[in-house]
């Protein structure tokens, strides 16, 4: 079903806005020093890594397009679980009310993610 693709592309790229509009507040609101995480400042390995991780919603915006049926339901299904369970455990460290309301929502899209996937027959 061409609408699924559609719909969970759109999840995705909702999700990413989420994320993008947390980092951008979190600029904004002086809650983060340029170039440091908890202050340290991580090793090009680490920026990667963080890349690599941020760079999932992106990539499944794409491959909610052009991958077939059984595989892309499952690689959605994994993704969101993924990205669910990291966000989760993240939660509590966080100070700022935006922080958690907006990692909150991102659990949501996740776990509307999860459920549209698995509700998904083709």
């Amino acid at each position: 079903m061409e609408d699924a693709r559609i719909i969970l592309s759109a999840i995705w790229v909702a999700l990413m806005l989420n994320n993008l509009l947390g980092d951008v507040l979190r600029i904004f609101a002086g809650d983060v020093t340029l170039g440091e995480i908890e202050g340290a400042v991580p090793s090009q390995a680490a920026w990667l890594g963080i890349a690599v991780f941020m760079l999932i919603p992106i990539v499944m915006v794409v491959l909610s397009l052009i991958l077939t049926f059984p595989l892309i339901r499952w690689l959605t299904i994994i993704a969101a679980i993924i990205i669910f369970a990291f966000n989760l455990f993240g939660l509590p460290t966080y100070p700022s009310a935006y922080d958690k309301f907006l990692i909150i929502v991102g659990l949501v899209l996740n776990g509307v993610t999860v459920w549209y996937a698995w509700r998904w027959v083709a």
